[in-house]
């Protein structure tokens, strides 16, 4: 997942409470599993949702669908490489039971731009999927989203929590169905790096800087970071602010209710600045780690046996896909630990991927009814680095205990969490390449003693977004 939507959406949000020492508490303890293996948690969805009107196709599964023989749908998504060819397989069992032609569409972010110039051309795609809470409301101010069907809604209502509903809610209304999560509140790190260090998995962010100190004075850089993509730099941010702010001045933030210029946000971005200040901590230093794309922070942290480029990689759960281009193993090579508490609780950021329907018709209507089912979820967590919020898809579907663990810990939080900040915020401001929160953070990155410069900028690019 990652990369996830932005428009001011704060009503979606009224649900979201402060993340609780439980959900922590299922982080911290469940993480660090090695064995592989399944789980006892075989809760499933065993209902059958209504089918739309006429001939319904075999199921074989908990959603009854309809026959659609003839149909053809277009779904566009900004994944690429295994997500992408991970989800064509959830898409083409959809075709299997189903007839229809489903032609997946590689977008680019920002994707309403992308969809904006399709929709111009009078060639939308029938279904988007929206990295962005934020992008559903604009997509729905802009006329271009469709309300979800009865059916959808049904397995909604079975399926997940509320918290996860209401994200795709706008002025009340079913727009949007979260097919993928993301916990974007994991530091992953090369165990053999670790070992030969002598170092611990850090608890409280004092501690996650004297291990980056250990790891480096073992002779192995500490940490990678994909600074090259702003957005991977927002949820570093994300992650300090909520644990030292704490959840009410996170939403306050979010909805741009207080202001960049906070003591907060000062806070925050002098606590980041001891670690991006540092450039023995970061491979490649800030220039290094300016021109490191996401996925390359990832596979170089598991590549290069005694001595990888570093030996630590903030990110999502989605690690586990960029991981899985290297020979190393999850569990054995690569373990996890919870974003270290800055304040007194650790934090717990989400992201997450919607399908929105542009184009109104049964086919489309099935399509985001079976993505909302577990059929559809528990295919793709079978093939790794994904996480559904289905609290329906049984916990043995994942393919190891690591992310079983992150799977259980994110049905376990319910809905006390808090989403990606910058997912929230309009487009302009957090979600699009070389403009607003990802260029100043990158700015900050290249500059970590400018944090008074830093939170003027984010001041004035946030004050004018939020006024568009």
């Amino acid at each position: 997942m990652r990369r996830s939507l932005r428009t001011d959406r704060s009503h979606t949000h009224s649900t979201h409470r402060a993340a609780q020492a439980a959900a922590v508490a299922v982080i911290a303890g469940a993480l660090t599993l090695t064995a592989c293996g399944g789980s006892d948690d075989k809760k499933s969805d065993d209902g059958k949702s209504g089918a739309a009107s006429g001939d319904t196709a075999g199921s074989g599964g908990s959603v009854t669908l309809p026959k659609l023989d003839g149909a053809s749908l277009e779904v566009a998504a900004v994944w690429t490489g295994p997500e992408q060819a991970n989800f064509k397989k959830v898409l083409a069992e959809f075709e299997k039971r189903t007839g229809a032609k489903v032609t997946f569409v590689p977008a680019q972010d920002p994707i309403i731009n992308f969809l904006g110039s399709k929709i111009a051309g009078g060639a939308p795609p029938d279904v988007a999927m929206l990295p962005q809470v934020g992008a559903i409301k604009q997509a729905v101010e802009k006329k271009w989203a469709k309300p979800v069907g009865a059916d959808a809604r049904a397995q909604l209502a079975k399926n997940y929590s509320q918290g996860w509903q209401d994200l795709g809610k706008v002025d009340g209304k079913q727009y949007g169905v979260y097919y993928k999560a993301a916990n974007k509140s994991l530091v992953w790190y090369n165990t053999k790096v670790f070992e030969n260090a002598g170092a611990k998995e850090p608890a409280t962010w004092k501690d996650f800087l004297s291990t980056a100190q250990t790891v480096y004075d073992s002779g192995v850089t500490p940490v990678s970071v994909g600074g090259a993509d702003g957005w991977t730099l927002t949820d570093w941010f994300e992650n300090i602010y909520l644990s030292q702010a704490g959840p009410e001045k996170y939403d306050q933030l979010a909805q741009h209710k207080i202001k960049w210029t906070d003591p907060s946000v000062k806070d925050a971005l002098t606590t980041l600045a001891q670690l991006w200040g540092n450039k023995n901590y970061l491979a490649g230093g800030p220039d290094g780690a300016l021109q490191t794309e996401f996925p390359a922070s990832v596979t170089q942290t598991f590549t290069g046996g005694d001595q990888p480029k570093a030996g630590m990689v903030f990110e999502g759960d989605f690690v586990g896909v960029n991981i899985a281009e290297t020979k190393a193993k999850i569990g054995t090579d690569a373990k996890v630990f919870p974003f270290p508490a800055v304040g007194d609780k650790a934090p717990v950021v989400s992201g997450g991927d919607a399908a929105v329907v542009l184009k109104d018709s049964k086919a489309a209507q099935a399509l985001v009814t079976f993505l909302a089912s577990p059929d559809a979820a528990t295919i793709q967590a079978k093939l790794g680095g994904y996480l559904s919020p289905n609290k329906s898809v049984a916990n043995s579907a994942y393919p190891n205990a690591v992310q079983q663990s992150m799977a259980k810990a994110l049905i376990a939080a319910g809905d006390d969490f808090r989403f990606d900040m910058s997912d929230q915020a309009p487009q302009a401001f957090g979600g699009t390449p070389g403009k607003g929160e990802w260029k100043d953070l990158q700015d900050f990155l290249k500059n970590p003693k400018n944090v008074a410069g830093t939170q003027a900028k984010l001041e004035a690019d946030a004050a004018a977004a939020y006024k568009g």
